[in-house]
């Protein structure tokens, strides 16, 4: 009988039961992302805009304002055609893309982050609209330029994991908030990178949270018609997989429309 090699998640499953074999495997228990099993690639339209060597735009429609051209977004950012923008849902998403189309490109893997919409950008099922950085990463050193007079590129991408090394998840309270209404950008989020429910715990109630909605882009409002009392806490679901994260007490009594607010959590 021939022998079938088992694959490492087998393995971790083998192993799971073997230490505990009265209980029911859950995948969960081993952190097994669906983004980190998506290795595949698929084509794409690419084009760019902005400075050459600059972020594309201050921020554009997901919110993030002058933060796109800072670390850790560094200006390698993409405005995203309706698929990947997904009316402001896909916002912080993470991407790699690479070109090999043209003799200017390099074949290297470039992660970039959703962080505009390019609403026109309709030729291609998918397309990225990238800053003249992020585009010109992916050119062989010395021809970006040249990569750059390329016009509608033809590239791979996959969806990947977002990774920002020591840094935590921000919250930018909109300059519009107050005591009646709250909203906030959220920014930096790792793994999925975009989220798909954000809600708010009030400082004197300890089991009800109130689900907040998409106002634009990254920014997510709660309006509950009575006044607010803070310290509020806030707990994020990722998109994909649905991991959830709760950042306690983030935004402080006292808080101040147009301030940032840093936790001390990342998915």
């Amino acid at each position: 009988m021939a022998f079938v090699p088992f694959s490492l998640f087998t393995l971790l499953v083998l192993f799971s039961l073997l230490l505990n074999p009265t209980s029911a495997f859950n995948p969960k228990l081993l952190n097994v992302s669906k983004l980190q099993s998506s290795t595949s690639w698929s084509p794409a339209g690419a084009t760019w805009y902005g400075s050459p060597t600059g972020a594309g735009s201050d921020g554009g429609a997901c919110g993030y304002a002058t933060a796109v051209d800072q670390a850790p977004f560094s200006s390698m950012v993409s405005a995203g055609g309706p698929s990947l923008f997904n009316s402001g849902k896909g916002c912080g998403a993470c991407y790699q893309v690479k070109c090999t189309a043209n003799q200017a490109c390099s074949g290297n893997q470039v992660t970039v982050v959703i962080t505009d919409e390019c609403a026109g950008c309709v030729l291609e099922s998918v397309h990225f609209d990238l800053s003249g950085t992020a585009f010109g990463a992916m050119a062989i050193s010395g021809q970006e330029d040249q990569l750059r007079n390329a016009g509608v590129l033809q590239i791979q991408y996959r969806r990947v994991q977002c990774k920002y090394p020591g840094v935590s998840i921000a919250f930018h309270v909109d300059s519009g908030s107050n005591s009646y209404y709250f909203a906030s950008l959220i920014e930096y989020e790792e793994g999925d990178g975009d989220v798909s429910a954000v809600d708010l715990k009030q400082a004197l109630d300890s089991s009800t949270w109130l689900s907040m909605q998409q106002s634009w882009g990254a920014i997510w409002k709660l309006n509950p018609g009575s006044p607010l009392q803070a310290p509020f806490s806030i707990r994020l679901t990722s998109a994909v997989s649905g991991n959830t994260v709760v950042a306690n007490n983030v935004i402080p009594a006292g808080w101040q429309p147009g301030q940032t607010y840093r936790s001390v959590v990342n998915f």
